[in-house]
């Protein structure tokens, strides 16, 4: 039986916990035949990916989620099967470091002036590297007992009506864009991550629409008009009423449907590598591994 997911990370991810190997591990658990990692704006989970698949029963196919922009809109976007040895994927991921690296205190602050307090001792713990991202400051203000009786924070506590993935909950409601403690990261274009990928021999896939595109499909079919070559159908943010939407609008506009779980780990403990996984996965990955070279 065929099993798919085309969307988890690794710690090359800032928000990733498991190795790649650990990736490995548990998608051998969850049976998959199929699956890529695709951290965020790094390529090195493929250097290791491609040590370790030999040992393991399942075809690895090489990806990345690029961080881009359009209209406006941050987005996602998803690439396949394409020269991740190129100079270029090591610059996307040292700028976006440096970025990040350089916002740490502006975020910090910005969770500050909400009034809620933050464990620097703790923090500094959990991001040796400086890097902090909001699903850092979650994992330490969310259990503070400190912060319980705060508006903001009461939503993630346990049975809370934001509990089920609290710390990238906290992150989507307080420090995304345009939402109070965001901080402005300079993306590139979707059109520069567009050309990236397909210069780079590889394909282009629209990441987790239903999270991106919330009363944006205007955007969405504009970008799907363009040469990216799929929409991620199958994702563990979609209802099956926006699967079937989804998957209806992919064949207007002649894409390919794909596969996606988003699987990190803690900071999205209600997703599970492979569950979304459709009933017809060998038609999805026949026709995914159809248009890739």
């Amino acid at each position: 039986m065929t099993k798919i997911d085309l969307h988890m990370h690794s710690i090359y991810s800032d928000d990733g916990q498991y190795t790649v190997k650990e990736l490995f591990d548990i998608a051998k658990k969850q049976q998959l035949t199929h699956m890529a990692i695709a951290d965020h704006n790094s390529v090195k989970a493929i250097y290791e990916a491609h040590t370790l698949e030999k040992d393991y029963d399942i075809e690895y196919i090489d990806a990345v989620e690029l961080d881009c922009t359009y209209k406006g809109v941050n987005l996602h976007l998803l690439g396949y099967n394409f020269d991740y040895t190129l100079p270029i994927f090591e610059a996307i991921e040292k700028d976006i470091y440096n970025q990040m690296l350089k916002n740490r205190d502006t975020l910090i602050q910005k969770i500050q002036e909400l009034g809620i307090i933050i464990d620097m001792e703790k923090l500094n713990q959990l991001c040796p590297d400086g890097i902090v991202i909001g699903e850092d400051i979650a994992e330490v203000v969310i259990p503070d007992t400190r912060n319980h009786n705060h508006p903001l924070i009461q939503p993630y506590l346990e049975n809370g009506t934001r509990s089920d993935n609290p710390f990238v909950n906290f992150y989507w409601d307080i420090c995304s864009q345009g939402k109070p403690a965001y901080v402005k990261m300079e993306f590139m274009s979707l059109q520069d991550a567009m050309q990236i990928i397909h210069s780079a021999g590889g394909i282009c896939v629209v990441a987790h629409p239903g999270n991106n595109f919330k009363g944006k499909d205007d955007i969405l079919k504009e970008i799907l008009a363009m040469d990216v070559q799929g929409l991620e159908v199958y994702s563990s943010y979609h209802s099956q009423e926006q699967i079937a939407y989804y998957k209806q609008l992919a064949s207007d506009y002649s894409k390919i449907c794909t596969v996606g779980s988003d699987f990190h780990g803690k900071t999205k403990p209600n997703i599970q590598m492979g569950s979304t996984s459709p009933i017809d996965a060998d038609d999805v990955i026949n026709s995914f591994k159809s248009i890739l070279k």
